[in-house]
């Protein structure tokens, strides 16, 4: 072998150096087996074929629907009707629409509201809880809220409110675990456990004008009291 030129030994460094640069280029831009990522898996779809059947006529709790049997208001607000009676029109008639099904209201309202009297607040045994007035439709008007305890645990949470013609509105109808329920300007939010006793959800209801009734507008998890420093109770979650 030849031995190499004074000129070709000083291009053996440069050559090593350009060598060393695009070794160093392609590992950094070339592809790098990282291990196993894991594998992307869509979600299965269950029972896909099979639909429920749409509500009947008369089916839709959330659905406004003017409370029959009622004189109307003459002062085109709920202050100083009887909230007793008012439930009382509402279960009855929400009981012959849905036929015992529990669709509308739970089956048992009607043997509950057998133990309100006559008297103003349904006695101290009647499960009507107090009547709150507050204007959740922003036209200065106060509406109904309150509820019907049907057991220890659960209750049918009912908001009315009084149309132009003097006529009374059920807005809204919920049957759930009242863990606590808030309302602020035009929202009603509504806390109920959850399977996690650390979490509550919690329902808020905003008035929609267009539909006439209180929908659903946001449906979150909060903390309960003992985690995070948090003030919300969760006790009925326990045990």
């Amino acid at each position: 072998m030849r031995p190499l030129s004074p000129r070709g030994r000083a291009a053996v460094p440069v050559l090593a150096a350009v060598l060393a640069a695009a070794a160093g280029c392609a590992d950094v831009e070339g592809p790098r087996n990282d291990g196993d990522l894991g594998t992307a898996h869509a979600p299965q779809t269950l029972w896909e074929n099979i639909h429920p059947d749409p509500p009947g006529p008369g089916q839709q709790a959330g659905k406004a629907a003017v409370v029959p049997g009622l004189p109307k208001v003459a002062n085109a607000g709920m202050r100083g009707v009887n909230a007793v009676e008012v439930v009382r029109a509402d279960i009855t008639s929400a009981t012959a629409q849905d036929r015992g099904t529990g669709l509308l209201v739970d089956p048992r309202a009607v043997q509950r509201l057998a133990r309100c009297t006559q008297a103003v607040d349904g006695g101290p045994h009647c499960p009507v809880r107090p009547a709150v007035l507050h204007d959740v439709t922003g036209d200065g008007r106060d509406e109904l809220i309150t509820a019907l305890d049907i057991d220890g645990r659960v209750s049918e949470l009912r908001v009315y409110t009084v149309r132009d013609d003097g006529s009374i509105a059920r807005i809204l109808a919920r049957r759930g675990v009242l863990e606590g329920v808030e309302v602020a300007a035009e929202h009603l939010a509504v806390r109920e456990p959850t399977s996690n006793p650390e979490k509550v959800s919690v329902s808020d209801y905003a008035w929609d004008p267009k539909a006439g009734i209180m929908n659903l507008s946001q449906l979150t998890l909060d903390e309960c009291a003992g985690t995070k420093d948090s003030a919300i109770p969760c006790s009925t979650s326990r045990g």
